[in-house]
């Protein structure tokens, strides 16, 4: 395949962050498919970053969303990774899944003291014989596959949250933290990985990190990683490592993540009755849509105290969301850049 000149010039036009030309032209462009990935708030931007240098150099989407999401575990925030708020007794315990194009699957919950929970979810899936391991369990296995133990210390800003929450106890998550307009947040996109600034009210503007994508070859994959809502139960568990419920693929359909509101996406099979939507031919927001609705339909007026969100992704690269409240936005990376979107919403 020869490229002149001015096609030439009008690819690296692009200015994507991680594009190879030679990537493009070979897997994207023969086998036909454009690779795309999309995930969850404003921190999905540079997520994506991370999954993109993967994406654009030919290679899998379960290698991207796996390193895509690990940039928000390494970053510190209220609701991601071992910087974020504990639970009532003050540790943090980290949930995580992952799944690829052929329904294999991994994931962990409860688990401590471990960075990357994501990639522990993985060695479960490729490792193991199992979907899920929780707690100690899921601690020791992790520390056979070479994973460290990390400070059991909270950073600096969970320890001033939850010493904030002592002071009443009361357990009521914010439907949504403030957050940058689209236009703001993807301006503000740094050359190489940056933390999201803190918010005047002392939270961080993202939540559960969830991120699904399409590779060149036109395979599926998806994670999600998250600390779980701050100051709950201890063993408390949500969506996120749930197959079926916090994060669903069929490489035949597409590929969902969910975030919000855990108890209220397990009652419903989120993600995959989401799929099962887009396999009747809805399209993504529309599939998305309808669960959330079901959501509503099923809290009735509890509905105004919670949050529910969708992304999904079919096979064809088309990708659409929806969110119980407003206030949801998602990131979607593909050859032409990397952007935010504010998501339709129910009420």
């Amino acid at each position: 395949m020869s490229i002149n000149r001015r096609g030439f010039i009008n690819l690296t036009s692009l200015g994507i962050a991680g594009f190879t030309l030679q990537g493009f032209v070979d897997k994207a462009s023969i086998n036909g498919q454009k690779p795309i990935v999309i995930s969850t708030w404003d921190a999905g931007l540079n997520a994506n970053k991370g999954a993109w240098e993967v994406l654009s150099k030919g290679g899998t989407a379960l290698d991207a969303v796996e390193k895509g999401v690990m940039v928000t575990e390494d970053e510190i925030s209220c609701c991601v990774g071992l910087g974020a708020n504990p639970d009532r007794d003050g540790y943090v315990t980290l949930d995580a899944s992952i799944m690829d194009h052929e329904f294999n699957c991994g994931s962990v919950a409860f688990l401590e003291q471990i960075k990357h929970p994501i990639s522990v979810a993985r060695k479960v899936m490729e490792k193991t014989p199992h979907v899920m391991l929780v707690g100690e369990g899921a601690q020791q296995f992790a520390l056979s596959q070479g994973f460290t133990l990390e400070s059991s210390k909270l950073s600096d800003s969970a320890e001033q949250s939850y010493k904030n929450w002592l002071k009443k106890s009361t357990y009521k998550p914010v439907i949504n933290v403030e957050r940058q307009s689209p236009k703001t947040a993807t301006s503000q996109l740094e050359d190489k990985f940056k933390a999201p600034a803190r918010l005047s009210n002392g939270e961080w503007n993202h939540d559960t990190i969830g991120m699904v994508a399409l590779d060149a070859n036109g395979n599926l994959s998806g994670s999600c990683t998250t600390s779980g809502a701050g100051f709950k139960l201890r063993g408390r568990v949500g969506d996120s490592p749930i197959i079926g419920a916090g994060l669903y693929v069929d490489n035949e359909v597409g590929a969902v993540v969910a975030t919000g509101q855990g108890e209220d996406v397990i009652r419903v099979a989120g993600a995959s009755a989401v799929v099962e939507h887009m396999r009747q031919g809805k399209s993504p927001q529309e599939a998305c849509r309808l669960v959330v609705e079901k959501i509503r339909s099923i809290k009735k007026e509890k509905a105004a105290d919670i949050q529910v969100c969708f992304i999904a992704l079919n096979k064809n690269g088309e990708h659409g969301s929806y969110a119980l409240h407003s206030g949801f936005n998602y990131a979607v990376h593909t050859t032409e850049g990397n952007k935010l979107i504010e998501s339709h919403f129910s009420v």
